[in-house]
């Protein structure tokens, strides 16, 4: 499983989890936040409900994340 180029994400970036991580109640698919670049490669992700409300915040790997697109996108 390939996980997104640390390049690519900027803050605010819609990113959805690639993996469980049951500990914290969190499941494959689950849509977060970039809200900060820790390090590289590393980001601080919040996960909210529908009313904005953060349930998790936590730093992932990139390679635990994939970036969600909204407009068109060309595959490289």
């Amino acid at each position: 499983m390939e996980g997104i180029k640390m390049d690519t994400v900027k803050p605010l970036a819609m990113v959805a989890l690639l993996e469980d991580l049951p500990a914290r109640g969190l499941v494959r698919g689950q849509v977060g936040t970039v809200v900060e670049l820790l390090a590289p490669g590393v980001f601080e992700v919040e996960f909210s409900d529908n009313l904005g409300h953060t349930y998790a915040s936590l730093a992932l790997n990139a390679d635990q994340l994939m970036v969600l697109h909204h407009e068109a996108a060309t595959a490289t």
